[in-house]
């Protein structure tokens, strides 16, 4: 705008979509920016997550589901836990319906889990399912064609349950914020926005005013 005082918003607008597409800026949140490009996080599809994903959508094809599995927290953690989950989401009314569904199925299953449920009763030989309600309006992401988690969901979830996220929690926490961070392309704006849905928007900020670099952006 200094050196081109009569420039157009249009052209400006313009411009700054180039310089996105180009990798010159990466965009965090509406009219906010930073130098760089980095990557979109994409989580693994397992031919387990895609075959339970189809049967539930077979059986229940009008029901908004999100599927994804606790592994790919490994990637941003520093001690990597014992025991992973396959969590599934899905609207609050349809959970009883969807626990039923895949007990029918043979699966070993949990709706909302206690901790001393998940200490006591959570077989360690086998890989436990977990049924949980999907908050309206979570920010999810369609992968070969499944719908599962996006980074922004990923990072609220974590902060906000420290139960079926209790190795997460603390110092890994922070560990997962900071990795996260520096790996991947964010959506500021789209993360509050999320926690705002879960009541944690003002203490998430807070969090990451204390913990990452964004502070000077909340």
């Amino acid at each position: 705008m200094r050196f081109e005082p009569n420039v157009k918003q249009t052209t400006i607008n313009w411009r700054v979509y180039a310089l996105v597409k180009m990798g010159v800026l990466n965009r965090f949140g509406r009219g906010k920016f930073s130098f760089g490009q980095k990557k979109i996080f994409i989580p693994e599809i397992s031919s387990k997550m895609k075959k339970i994903y189809n049967k539930l959508k077979q059986e229940f094809p009008y029901l908004k589901i999100c599927i994804w599995h606790t592994s790919i927290l490994n990637e941003f953690m520093l001690h990597q836990p014992g025991r992973f989950y396959l969590i599934i989401e899905v609207e609050k009314d349809a959970t009883q319906s969807i626990f039923f569904f895949l007990k029918e199925e043979k699966y070993t299953v949990f709706i909302e889990p206690t901790n001393d449920l998940l200490e006591k009763y959570l077989p360690n030989e086998k890989e436990a399912i977990i049924i949980k309600p999907l908050v309206t309006e979570a920010p999810v992401q369609n992968v070969k064609g499944v719908e599962t988690i996006s980074l922004e969901k990923m990072l609220v979830d974590i902060f906000c349950d420290d139960v079926v996220f209790s190795a997460q929690q603390g110092k890994e926490m922070r560990t997962i914020f900071k990795e996260a961070l520096s790996k991947y392309s964010l959506n500021l704006n789209r993360m509050l926005r999320y926690a705002d849905r879960r009541r944690k928007k003002e203490l998430l900020k807070e969090y990451l005013n204390s913990t990452t670099n964004l502070r000077q952006h909340l």
